[in-house]
């Protein structure tokens, strides 16, 4: 049979043999990479750390934030004092809230018509009503009922035992009563939604096998229910915290009360809000702090590989730079996690690669 195509001349002789030699391969590694220039991201990036330079510069310059006097006050008594009733406060009106809240997030939730309206209505109302309002009619209650007790229901007879009400509700139970059942108001809503994120397949599953409801609630829909719950929560308690702030229309000598007195008497207004500010920074860090590792313990069920914290982060980033330093033909392991950049393995297993196929020329 002929060949009808044309052919070229010296086309055999310009065909590549079969086997190219090694030195003919291009290295990937002496090709330049070109990195994008992001020249709106810098742009913003400048202004950005100008104005934090110069908030910084003016920190230490400017006399009127007298820090010798904030330095003075920080750890004074009565501030301390202050930052414990605050951070007792907390806790127990976030105990109290959260448990009560859970109990109306369930009411809420519930078959009966009574009990879900009466979770609404007790909702509806707190929800309503300011919370100076609430710590203001919780600290005067004894002008609407001089006393409460225990006797002859529908009657005043109390036979059984009875307190004049100034007495049972001080200015701290007060405190105790309006910031718990305001919290609980919105804890039952936080809850309630956790609960509904809830897959209704998973309830189906969990009585299709006979799990108790009580058990079925506990070991099922809340583990999963706390990955939406907790961050809503944390904000509650930070709020909490420096809403706590509140009680000093009551005279309770928490931390921003404590500051106001000082001030009232030396008129160093600024550095003592410093010293308010700085406290309930603290204090909303170790609950970030807190909130974050909460929610990593309840991604246990979400993801396959939990996601490194900030200090493995941390450690990681130093062993490949300390890696990049010097001549090991080997670098760090690769950090594990679900959001984990893909960095340092790549590099180093290319420069072995590199290196047995230079060598491998060489030979």
């Amino acid at each position: 049979m002929t060949d009808t195509l044309p052919r070229r001349a010296g086309a055999d002789e310009a065909a590549p043999p079969a086997s190219a030699p090694a030195a003919s391969r291009v290295d990937l590694g002496d090709i330049p990479v070109v990195h994008t220039k992001h020249w709106f991201r810098w742009s913003i990036g400048i202004v950005v750390l100008f104005i934090v330079a110069q908030f910084a510069w003016s920190l230490v310059t400017n006399q009127n934030y007298e820090w010798d006097v904030f330095a003075h006050y920080f750890l004074s008594e009565p501030v301390l004092q202050g930052v414990g009733l605050t951070l007792l406060l907390t806790a127990i009106s976030a105990s109290i809230g959260f448990f009560l809240g859970t109990l109306l997030a369930l009411a809420r939730l519930a078959k009966s018509p009574l009990l879900n309206s009466a979770a609404w209505l007790f909702i509806w109302f707190f929800r309503s009503v300011p919370l100076v309002v609430q710590l203001v009619v919780w600290y005067n209650l004894g002008y609407l009922y001089p006393t409460l007790g225990l006797g002859t229901p529908f009657t005043t007879d109390f036979w059984i035992v009875e307190f004049p009400t100034v007495q049972l509700i001080s200015a701290f139970a007060a405190a105790i009563l309006g910031l718990s059942l305001h919290q609980a108001a919105y804890s039952a809503e936080i809850i309630r939604g956790g609960l509904l994120s809830v897959d209704q397949g998973q309830l189906e599953a969990a009585a299709a096998l006979g799990i108790p409801p009580r058990r079925r609630l506990s070991r099922i829909i809340l583990p999963q229910a706390m990955r939406s719950i907790v961050p809503n929560a944390t904000n509650e308690v930070i709020g909490l915290v420096k809403g706590a702030s509140v009680v000093f229309v009551i005279a309770l000598p928490e931390v921003f009360y404590a500051v106001q007195v000082i001030y009232n008497r030396n008129s160093r207004v600024i550095p003592l809000l410093l010293v308010a500010v700085v406290w309930y920074t603290i204090i909303t860090t170790v609950l970030s702090i807190a909130q974050y590792y909460i929610e990593r313990h309840y991604a246990r069920g979400a993801v396959r590989v939990l996601p490194p914290t900030p200090l493995e982060r941390v450690r990681h980033w130093i062993a490949v730079q300390w890696a990049r330093l010097g001549d090991a033909d080997t670098g760090p392991p690769p950090l594990v996690g679900v959001d984990a950049p893909v960095v340092a393995r790549a590099t180093f297993t290319g420069s072995q690669s590199d290196a047995k196929n230079s060598g491998g020329t060489g030979a």
